[in-house]
């Protein structure tokens, strides 16, 4: 399908068909260019590929470059528009953008847990010390783990096979958008967290299943043994943040924005974060050097006399 031809397509009906004007033609037509262009830098290849991340991402990087709170709401509405046209067409099966809503336009920056923050998502899972952990905890547990510690989308946690990963879990391999493949090492606790779950609980809950449709590769399963889903995945990030006490908002992709604004505050090269996030545009990555930079100010702010 491509990204630019439905673009095409999409403003000729709303042309002939809707009858739009001129200005407003132009104006839709420089919202999805942009779009288009960001999304080919980050290797996608057609709109069936778009996620609601990605909207929110778009909108983020337009607010950073300056753009008005008129501007990003046009964006919004061109893109709502086009992903239309496209489900009536059968170019697109679902609407990645029925859930972006415009009063979150106030809060397009990525959400950064602090590391307090992240170690009690973390641990939201761990059971009383007196109660042996579940099966169902085990997984959670490294699931959040891989989010965290390899800056991972959930759609790339989820896709993890028993390939993916070498003996002793040093490091994870990524599939990404275009099928672009990365490897990003991991640290101490997700390799830890990787083991209990993969050596220990995950071939209980395989001979345990009876039902079809098992898995033999998959990293992350169902009860049923079928790979976990990403509904499920996103309800369970949820649950964690509600037994860690923290707002309900947070989301899988909050641990990616949190690695990245953490690995780029302690130091890390922007390049190699870069490298780690996947991204085909080093544009994309220096959002978090923005974020930090709102840290660096905070603290000016609180503790210079002049601040």
């Amino acid at each position: 399908m491509g990204l630019t031809g439905p673009v095409a397509d999409f403003l000729d009906a709303m042309r002939v068909e809707a009858g739009l004007s001129r200005n407003a033609l132009r104006a839709y037509g420089t919202d999805l260019k942009a779009l288009s262009e960001r999304l080919a830098g980050e290797g996608l290849r057609d709109w069936q590929q778009l996620t609601e991340d990605d909207v929110y991402e778009w909108l983020a990087d337009r607010r950073r470059q300056g753009a008005a709170e008129a501007t990003i709401a046009r964006g919004l509405v061109s893109l709502r528009m086009l992903v239309r046209f496209l489900v009536q067409e059968g170019g697109l099966r679902s609407d990645p953008t029925a859930r972006v809503s415009a009063p979150r336009l106030s809060r397009l920056l990525p959400t950064t847990l602090t590391p307090e923050q992240v170690d009690s998502l973390l641990q939201a899972f761990a059971p009383d010390d007196a109660e042996p952990m579940t099966w169902r905890q085990a997984r959670d547990s490294a699931l959040l783990e891989v989010l965290y510690a390899a800056g991972a989308r959930i759609s790339e946690a989820l896709g993890l096979t028993t390939e993916d990963l070498p003996p002793g879990y040093a490091s994870v391999r990524l599939h990404g958008k275009g099928d672009k493949m990365r490897i990003v090492p991991l640290g101490k606790r997700a390799r830890a967290a990787l083991e209990l779950w993969i050596e220990v609980h995950r071939p209980i809950l395989l001979k345990a299943s009876a039902g079809g449709g098992r898995s033999q590769t998959a990293i992350f399963l169902s009860r049923t043994c079928r790979p976990l889903d990403r509904p499920n995945a996103w309800r369970r990030v949820k649950d964690a943040a509600r037994l860690a006490g923290l707002p309900s908002g947070i989301s899988p992709h909050d641990l990616r924005h949190s690695f990245a604004s953490h690995m780029l505050a302690g130091g890390a090269d922007l390049r190699a974060v870069q490298e780690m996030l996947g991204h085909a545009s080093i544009r994309t990555t220096e959002i978090y050097t923005h974020l930090d930079e709102d840290h660096v100010r905070a603290i000016h702010r609180m503790h210079h006399p002049r601040g």
